[in-house]
């Protein structure tokens, strides 16, 4: 009986360990599923997302949501939120009404020349059918718009010889000729220029310029424009410098970076990535664009470009920055607009259209940061910190509350996921910027800096060596530069080949930085 017993024991243990691996294993099953259906469900956004890459709008604008904010995680914060929604939208609604373009063909500038050409009737027609003589009595004027071609001329330096006929030495002496951009070269400032202008302001690549400057009769070997390039960006170093020194002692300076190729890199493959990075800063009357080439994106070439900095630094969330930010002198700044775009590229992917998504939701609340900022945006820094301290620091906590209740019941690894991790974890840099009212909110300066830079790198792809990076650099820096002060690229290029040459001094060099150079344009 007790063996009897001893069995049937035995087996019933045997049978509860059986069921719990069986347990155990569907556990592990549904686990596993779980993580399958995840891993397909994040699968299936990044085909979405690039779906619409590929075929939707590339704009980050977002339609609006009539069911917006319905959602049980912001419970009694609903009915406040969506009445600041319908006074934003009134308030937006006036703006544009206001702002409104007119229509219609826009004036030609009053400056440009005119040439005025006198249309009469014939004698036959200044005759009435009643035989009288017609009396004018008021004209009609219509304005057309002509282009005349590129004007190329060469400019014919000639150098007097003098002589003594008495001296026996027979000692001659020829005028100096004026210290050139390129010694020994045939190229003079107006066509070192245009040929900068049109590789860095218009994306054109040299070998299209190459194409272009035989239909006026003018051949040059592409080796030799690009020559006149390396050059050029040589020889404004000096006024590099005194923008850098300008950019560095300002203490408001935004970064950002992208990759450029360099054929002949030491060390590196045709294939491999280098790095050009741009800074903008400088005084709101003296504005600075600098980009620097970099062989590498490492922390020690931040490290070096923002050597003596003290200040706000605005950047993305590239690493890079987070060893010079610790620095006590550096307060480091978030970018909302890449926490939005984080946002529209889960909206997206958002397979539920027709419902309510907690992307739309945090693109609503962003949104309404955008809104106050638009609204101050041609207060005074003092007026733009109050508003910011009454209106965006309110605006600031109801999206970390929203955030704090959403981030641990999303999944990590999606779209939104990782948007909301990106917010949280960039949280304290994001709220810097309402400390004062001579920040941005988000880091679109230095972004629409470097843009010029990535359309031109879509045509011309690529640098062949590390001296021609360096000084595309150089000449984006000062072409940008000048943008951003007001000049027209093409003239004050013109003026800074034409006098850099021939200054001597630090005063001289500093007479021809953009917010102190006067231009004469139109001028040969």
């Amino acid at each position: 009986m007790n063996t009897e017993q001893k069995t049937q024991a035995e087996i019933i243990a045997e049978l509860q360990r059986a069921l719990a691996q069986k347990e155990n294993l569907l556990i592990q099953n549904t686990k596993s599923l779980l993580e399958k259906d995840q891993r397909i469900a994040i699968l299936e956004e990044i085909i979405r997302l690039e779906k619409m890459r590929g075929f939707g709008s590339s704009s980050e604008k977002t339609t609006d949501q009539q069911d917006m904010f319905n959602e049980a995680e912001l419970g009694e914060a609903h009915d406040e939120i969506m009445s600041e929604d319908e006074q934003l939208q009134d308030t937006q609604d006036k703006t544009q009404t206001s702002a409104k373009p007119k229509r219609g063909r826009k004036a030609l500038p009053k400056d440009l020349p005119r040439i005025y050409i006198e249309h009469d009737l014939s004698e036959h027609e200044k005759t009435c059918a009643c035989g009288c003589q017609k009396t004018q009595i008021g004209e009609e004027t219509s304005e057309q718009l002509d282009i005349i071609p590129a004007k190329i001329q060469v400019i014919v330096n000639v150098r007097k010889k003098y002589a003594c006929q008495q001296c026996e030495d027979k000692g001659i002496q020829t005028a100096a000729l004026p210290a050139q951009p390129i010694p020994k070269s045939n190229a003079a400032p107006g066509l070192l220029a245009h040929v900068a202008v049109s590789k860095y302001q218009d994306a054109l690549p040299l070998y299209r310029l190459q194409a272009i400057l035989p239909r006026s009769g003018i051949d040059l070997p592409r080796n030799t424009l690009a020559n006149w390039m390396i050059k050029t960006g040589q020889l404004i170093q000096p006024l590099i410098n005194l923008l850098e020194d300008k950019l560095l002692s300002y203490p408001i300076l935004h970064c950002d970076e992208t990759h450029i190729q360099v054929l002949q890199e030491p060390g590196k493959t045709a294939q491999s990535n280098s790095y050009m990075w741009v800074r903008v800063g400088g005084p709101p009357t003296q504005p600075v664009r600098l980009f620097h080439y970099a062989d590498s994106r490492r922390s020690d070439v931040a490290s070096d470009i923002l050597t003596g900095y003290q200040g706000y630094l605005h950047t993305d969330d590239y690493a890079g920055y987070n060893g010079i930010a610790q620095n006590k002198e550096i307060t480091q700044l978030g970018c909302w607009a890449h926490v939005r775009r984080k946002f529209i590229d889960a909206q997206k992917a958002n397979k539920t259209k027709n419902k309510t998504s907690k992307a739309d939701m945090a693109i609503n609340l962003i949104g309404k940061l955008y809104a106050i900022e638009k609204h101050i945006e041609e207060a005074t820094p003092e007026e733009k910190h109050q508003a910011r301290q009454e209106q965006s620091k309110a605006q600031l906590q109801k999206i970390k509350d929203w955030l704090d209740k959403t981030l641990h019941t999303t999944v990590p690894k999606g779209l939104l996921g990782k948007a909301l991790s990106y917010m949280n974890k960039n949280w304290d840099k994001l709220t810097v910027y309402i400390e004062d009212g001579r920040l941005n909110i988000d880091n679109n300066p230095a972004e629409n800096a470097i843009r010029p830079f990535v359309v031109g790198r879509k045509n011309w792809l690529f640098s062949a060596t590390v001296q021609g990076a360096k000084s595309s650099a150089n000449l984006y820096s000062l072409i940008e530069t000048a943008k951003a002060n007001g000049l027209e690229p093409y003239e004050y290029l013109r003026k800074v080949f034409t006098e850099l040459p021939k200054a001597k001094s630090v005063e001289e060099i500093e007479a021809l930085l953009p917010w102190n150079v006067t231009l004469q344009e139109g001028v040969s």
